[in-house]
């Protein structure tokens, strides 16, 4: 018999539904702050303990002398590629036009910059690589040196190229690492993007590291 100053117990099923209840709620805040905070996954391949870019100067193809310091603030793409390249480099900068159109699409254009620095010098007039860079968006700036010049930043950047001997009316091909990387708007070297990343994965990371 329950006097007036006990409280009735509850019933064995009702207090593990309590507790079920109870753990499931703690669950699904784990579950809510586990999506929360989970890490960031880039796409391109993080270079580990970044450092700042070796700076440079080079002359685009507007005439001007470019220095890459001059674009802290942006995220820069970087690529050595050339206009006569007949497959690598128009697939490339096909994605990353596809890139450059989904930051217009965020109203974010003006936060990134590509370069294309040639690696056949020799041919590569200014008006040549206007040409070529204007077949897939007018803000992609060509970068021009000296041969021994563009060889020394190349060596610096890890890029690898050299001439071949082809049998069409070009002459000559250039094979090169078709990587496309990435600097930060501090000038730090933070992802490299392997030949065929897609326009859409390039245009995350960079959205990510503009934003963090």
């Amino acid at each position: 018999m329950t006097t007036a100053t006990e409280r009735p117990k509850a019933s064995l099923p009702k207090r593990i539904l309590i507790v079920a209840l109870s753990i499931a709620a703690v669950i699904g805040v784990l579950f809510l702050a586990l999506i929360a905070f989970k890490p960031y996954v880039f796409h391109g391949a993080v270079l580990q303990s970044p450092k700042p870019a070796q700076d440079f100067t080079l002359i685009n193809h507007y005439g001007q002398e470019t220095t890459l310091s001059d674009y802290q603030g942006k995220a820069v793409l970087l690529y050595f590629g050339y206009a006569a390249c007949p497959d690598v480099c128009p697939a490339t900068l096909a994605e990353v036009k596809r890139a450059n159109d989904i930051l217009k699409e965020e109203g974010r254009e003006d936060e990134m910059q590509f370069f294309m620095i040639t690696v056949d010098p020799e041919r590569d007039t200014a008006e040549r690589i206007a040409e070529f860079l204007g077949h897939f968006d007018p803000s992609f700036i060509g970068l021009i040196g000296e041969v021994e010049q563009v060889a020394q930043i190349a060596t610096q950047y890890g890029i690898f190229y050299q001439k071949q001997d082809s049998s069409s009316a070009m002459g000559y091909l250039v094979d090169h690492t078709a990587t496309v990387m990435l600097v930060d708007p501090d000038g730090y070297a933070r992802l490299i993007f392997p030949y065929g990343a897609p326009g859409e994965e390039i245009a995350e990371d960079v959205i990510y590291i503009l934003d963090h």
